[in-house]
């Protein structure tokens, strides 16, 4: 059975930058190297595959066999590895998942067609070194060879990465994934702040709010590891076959990150809708305790950046909206 042909997610067909993509690709006059950004790396990592495929099968392709670009011996793939979740530069070419290895493997000749690709994923989990290794290979790119350097934080690259790399951004697919009992758990947090911004005049009633802090705290890590365990589970099914237990390690945790951060985004954006009606009826103090939250929100979703435990965040960032809702004057 052939392998299934990836396919542009359905939120960027027709857009200007897969117009752009294509054409080039169609012309042979793609650039060497592509930084790939967005805000969502599953949508990321979906447009590399039909890049991927598509330089490897232009139109006028007579191959007999169809490759999947997770198989095909000509697409070779960089991904941060370890608990750091970190992109090495490695010690020789022989170093397994690292920038030497990687770099070796895009200088051999093709071995079933006249291109090759290289994936380098979360680029900006390269150190200093590893991207200054990476910077002469994109200075200097192996005949025949495609780079698609794909982040969510393309300023984390260094400067000189990103001026040589052709730039395309990509919203999200916009999937609208909701695990369960995150509508119940959103519900609640609403009703919470209303509670609070209501007013809290009695220590019985500070107690309750407190203690509704910790139970939406304790919920929400149940929610996210049921959700983390449902898509490794899917995930799994789609990795290489020899993908090194390592990288697994690594791909299993930038999900469990990226599941996070979109809960978190979810967060601002119920805080947003609670005080949207009161906001636009120019109650300055729900005005004030708005923009406090969702600063305090950010900083939380900061700390979750450089591995802070997600239930300690949002416990730092609930406890502190109740001080903001409950002193609103």
């Amino acid at each position: 059975m052939p392998a299934p042909t990836p396919t542009w997610p359905e939120s960027l067909q027709g857009t200007p930058a897969v117009a752009v993509i294509e054409r080039a690709i169609d012309r042979q006059r793609l650039s060497h190297s592509l930084l790939i950004t967005g805000d969502e790396y599953e949508t990321l990592g979906a447009v590399a595959q039909v890049i991927a495929d598509q330089l490897l099968y232009p139109a006028t392709s007579t191959a007999p066999t169809r490759f999947h670009p997770d198989t095909h011996p000509d697409v070779f793939s960089l991904r941060p590895a370890g608990k750091m979740r970190q992109i090495k530069a490695g010690k020789s070419a022989d170093d397994t998942g690292t920038m030497r290895e990687f770099i070796r493997k895009i200088a051999v000749s093709a071995s079933i067609g006249d291109h090759k690709v290289g994936l380098v994923h979360e680029a900006d989990r390269m150190n200093t070194t590893t991207a200054n290794i990476f910077l002469k290979t994109l200075e200097e790119p192996p005949a025949n060879t495609t780079l698609l350097v794909l982040t969510t934080r393309p300023y984390a690259l260094l400067p000189t990465i990103r001026s040589r790399c052709l730039n395309f951004r990509f919203p999200s697919a916009e999937v609208g994934y909701l695990p369960d009992g995150w509508k119940a758990w959103i519900s609640d947090y609403q009703a919470w702040l209303e509670r609070l911004s209501a007013g809290i005049s009695d220590r019985a009633a500070v107690a309750d709010a407190v203690f509704t802090a910790y139970g939406l705290t304790a919920r929400f890590g149940v929610i996210l590891n049921a959700a983390t365990g449902e898509a490794w589970k899917a995930q799994k099914k789609s990795l290489p076959p020899d993908i090194g237990d390592d990288e697994r390690v690594a791909i299993e945790t930038g999900l469990a990150n990226g599941l996070r951060l979109k809960l978190f985004a979810g967060i601002e954006h119920a805080t947003r809708d609670f005080a949207l009606d009161q906001i636009s009826t120019g109650d300055e103090s729900f005005r004030r305790a708005f923009t406090q939250a969702v600063d305090k929100l950010e900083k939380s979703v900061g700390l979750l950046r450089v591995n802070l435990n997600a239930q300690a965040a949002l416990e730092s960032f609930l406890l502190a909206s109740l001080r903001l809702w409950a002193a609103r004057k």
